[in-house]
């Protein structure tokens, strides 16, 4: 356990773009042998085996990918000038995958509504979010750190489901 906490402080991150993570899959032998569970190519949602093998094997350092395609990411999320990409990352630790996501929000109001529109969200559903950007919004973005997993790297801990300090389960939930 404390080998995995000091190879995060001791390391930088690795820094690269979602596109040039997908190359290095791609090429790397897990992919060509067909190790690999879960297929991979541009456009695809990045699965922990692949988070892992950048992390563990490629780079034996802490990731940060950015810009991902903007179709497997969040309708609110700013796109990127090439009309590609989002501008979103996600911070990727050893044994874990992702640990943290975030992104810069779209401000514009028009410019999140024809997005919206695109993914077949009605604006009506969700008038109070459009609110937030008709009454003035500055640019901003955000982050989410996934406690439980945070909690999974310092503890050591084997399964996220031991960690978990109030667990769901199906048909519980009130709301």
């Amino acid at each position: 356990m404390l080998e995995k906490l000091q190879f995060v402080i001791s390391n930088e991150f690795v820094r690269l773009t979602y596109t040039e993570a997908i190359d290095i899959l791609v090429n790397s032998k897990p992919a060509k042998k067909g190790q690999f569970q879960y297929e991979v190519s541009w456009g695809v949602d990045l699965q922990s085996e692949h988070e892992r093998y950048l992390v563990e094997k490629h780079f034996k350092k802490p990731v940060i990918l950015t810009n991902y395609p903007r179709e497997i990411k969040a309708f609110y999320m700013k796109q990127d000038d090439d009309g590609k990409t989002v501008r979103a990352m996600d911070v990727l630790f050893p044994g874990i995958g992702e640990i943290i996501g975030g992104s810069q929000r779209e401000d514009n109001l028009d410019k999140l509504t024809a997005r919206m529109h695109e993914v077949g969200i009605e604006p009506e559903a969700i008038w109070w979010y459009l609110d937030t950007r008709r009454f003035g919004s500055a640019p901003h973005a955000g982050f989410g750190l996934g406690f439980e997993r945070l909690v999974l790297f310092v503890t050591g801990m084997g399964n996220i489901r031991d960690v978990i300090p109030f667990p769901r389960a199906p048909k519980t939930a009130e709301f």
